[in-house]
């Protein structure tokens, strides 16, 4: 039997389903009228009110049953979608997930207070609350009086090991009897002697006639998660069950009621009694069946532990594999350097391969922050269209779980500080709703994701004000511009005239810098006065594996990364004499200073005679590294630095080369701000 926790299947799936209601409702805001989106948030609602019920989460059915019913009542045209509604399905989406994660918990006034919430939008409409209170599990038998009400013949078997898998069969018969009025019988046939039967098997199979409007979707809806692996049957009842309640000689009810018949007659064209069908119902689902196990098979859902263990395999793949190659590079053996160029070509292949499973889109990470936009805008008044580009780049896993928190603290800033209210940005000549954009492109190694607003921009003055109170900067001190505007990244600053519940207290800018530094990236702030701002982060591709440029420094090696890398100069005795006090090269009429990695490691080596200058690059500033030698590019499996060396900003991890020995790897953001410091302190001294 399969060690597959159907209840951790069922937790992945509900939050799949969370998702896809939250991002109907949120495109139902901009148009109410979107029959699409209606039913995709009503059958979103209806199959988690149907697992839920089948794996036990009660409460959850119970509380979906009415969002469920309030949407119902918009499809059927009852009451209309309002934005009252939509947020009212929304608040409640979030307590639908609080009921997952904890089905036991105390839910009980706040399931009541989102109920009156949602009666209320409801009652907006026009609707009594007894109209809008759901109950059509007592409304549905009152429906045999109709004549126009189809019928359906449903016949269904589940797997030998379904109820093992925690799939209750009662539960899909209640489904069956909420859509309208149910006939059940039980059809035993396959239950086998007493001696061989398992308790724990289900050999029954039943047979249902349903009395309903509902079409044939609705009813597959019941048995959504479990349809792959059953036989099932739904075939309409035959219209001759209606018509012969009719007297002889009006044969234009037949006609009437010929195409109701006719339409789902194309999937089963030969209609007959439930009884006489009975032989011929497995065959049918087969080739759904087949076709959907097929899709399926397309892709398979794997624990993100098992790869994080699987890129720790790689990792150690590749350092035997440079182990190998200095092995091979020191031997006379031609078939072990062909061996070793095999398991390189391979090891290097497995890598890239490990990579992109590893790579998602920022488009899950941006789809977070339409939920975010739409309660922002209701708790501030103020109207706010989100929009984005480059959803499709990809990015480590990793990066995208880490920058979830950061990209929350700066788009709540732009929405607080940067948008001005609708009055404001009329008076200033723009129009009503202000505009942010969240961007995401690759450039090289990296992934630059932008934050950016057409608000009111950063008050430079105001921020010179409140660090000179603070005592970060000296009252009147010289600062460049893109130093001024990185001081609000300090712990504790805000420039808030008042503490809100979005902001004023300092503590998130300083944990956006934080954590991007500690993915090994930088951050870039650009403002104008009237038009907005723009926050850039600067984040490697990838945290397991790059490709890195092995250069030595006295008598230890480093790696550089390689995305960095712009060229690399060679430095003479005599050029290093020269530069001696001003620390600049000339690279194409353009001055590019440098940083002597000797003096700054302290080694205490003398300088090989032709030094290296290793010239990297963050955005647009470039700083030079003299290096003794470079040695080559290195596969670098990253390594993180122990607690005991968290503060070391230089360096932003280590690695472990072919012959054993450690190397550290170059905080290359870190080194650029340094050289940019260093060239602005020698400008100043003139």
């Amino acid at each position: 039997m399969s060690d597959i926790d159907p209840i951790a299947v069922f937790l992945t799936e509900a939050a799949e389903l969370l998702e896809q209601i939250e991002v109907g409702l949120l495109d139902l805001t901009h148009r109410l009228d979107d029959r699409n989106q209606i039913d995709a948030v009503f059958r979103g609602l209806h199959t988690l009110k149907g697992s839920g019920a089948m794996f036990g989460f009660d409460a959850l059915a119970a509380f979906t049953h009415h969002c469920e019913t309030a949407f119902d009542r918009v499809r059927k045209g009852d009451v209309p979608a309002t934005q009252e509604l939509v947020a009212a399905v929304l608040a409640a989406q979030d307590h639908m997930r609080s009921l997952i994660e904890k089905p036991h918990g105390d839910h009980e006034d706040t399931s009541t207070a989102l109920l009156e919430s949602l009666h209320a939008a409801v009652n907006g409409s026009g609707q009594s609350a007894d109209a809008a209170s759901p109950a059509p599990v007592t409304e549905a038998p009152v429906a045999d009086q109709g004549t126009d009400r189809i019928g359906w013949t449903i016949r269904f078997r589940l797997p030998l090991n379904a109820m093992a898998n925690g799939t209750n069969p009662l539960g899909l018969l209640d489904e069956l009897r909420e859509l309208g009025e149910c006939r059940v019988t039980v059809d035993k046939s396959a239950v086998p002697p007493l001696d061989n039967l398992n308790p724990s098997d289900i050999h029954l199979g039943w047979n249902v006639e349903l009395k309903t409007e509902a079409d044939r979707d609705a009813i597959e809806d019941v048995f959504i998660f479990v349809m792959d692996e059953m036989e099932i049957s739904i075939e309409p009842i035959a219209a001759e069950r209606k018509v012969t309640e009719a007297p002889a000689p009006q044969p234009a009810a037949a006609t009437v009621q010929a195409p109701v018949a006719d339409a789902p007659a194309k999937v089963a064209p030969a209609p007959v009694p439930a009884v006489a069908a009975a032989p011929a119902a497995p065959p049918a689902p087969a080739a759904p069946t087949d076709q959907k196990q097929a899709k399926a098979a397309e892709n398979v859902r794997v624990p993100a532990e098992r790869l994080d263990e699987l890129m720790d395999r790689v990792g150690e793949l590749v350092i035997a594999q440079s182990r190998l190659s200095q092995l091979a590079d020191a031997s006379i053996e031609i078939q072990l350097r062909a061996v070793s160029e095999d398991i390189e070509r391979l090891s290097g292949e497995l890598r890239d391969t490990m990579m992109v499973l590893r790579m998602m889109p920022v488009a899950s990470l941006f789809g977070r922050f339409r939920r975010l936009v739409h309660d922002l805008s209701r708790e501030t008044g103020k109207r706010i269209e989100l929009e984005t580009e480059g959803e499709t780049t990809e990015v480590d896993k990793t990066v995208i779980d880490r920058l979830a928190d950061p990209l929350v603290h700066l788009v709540r800033n732009s929405i607080d500080h940067g948008l001005e209210t609708p009055d404001e940005r009329l008076a200033s000549g723009k129009s009503e709703t202000g505009r942010v954009l969240l961007s995401a492109r690759q450039s090289g190694g990296e992934v630059i994701i932008t934050v950016k607003d057409d608000g009111r921009g950063i008050n430079r003055e105001r921020v010179r004000a409140k660090a000179e109170a603070s005592g970060l900067i000296a009252p009147g001190a010289q600062l460049a511009d893109q130093d001024l505007l990185q001081l609000i990244f300090q712990p504790g600053f805000s420039t808030a005239a008042q503490i809100t519940n979005l902001s004023g207290r300092g503590v998130g800018m300083d944990v956006v810098k934080k954590t991007v530094e500690a993915l090994r990236g930088s951050i870039e702030v650009s403002s104008t006065p009237g038009n907005g701002s723009e926050i850039s982060l600067r984040i490697p591709l990838t945290l397991a594996i790059i490709d890195g440029l092995l250069v030595r420094v006295g008598t230890g090696a480093y790696v550089i990364p390689l995305s960095a890398v712009e060229e690399c100069l060679e430095l003479s005795p005599e050029d290093d004499l020269r530069s001696r006090g001003r620390s600049f090269i000339s690279l194409r009429d353009s001055l590019v200073p440098f940083i002597r990695l000797r003096e700054l490691f302290n080694t205490r080596t003398q300088p090989d005679p032709f030094q290296k200058i290793v010239v990297i690059s963050t955005g647009s500033e470039r700083v030079g590294l003299v290096v003794d030698q470079i040695i080559g590019d290195h596969q670098t499996v990253i390594k993180s630095l122990s607690k005991l060396h968290h503060d070391v900003a230089t360096f932003s991890g280590a690695t472990i080369l072919g012959d054993g020995s450690v190397a550290l790897i170059l905080d290359v953001a870190h080194l650029v701000a340094a050289g940019q410091q260093q060239e602005a302190q020698l400008r100043a001294a003139g």
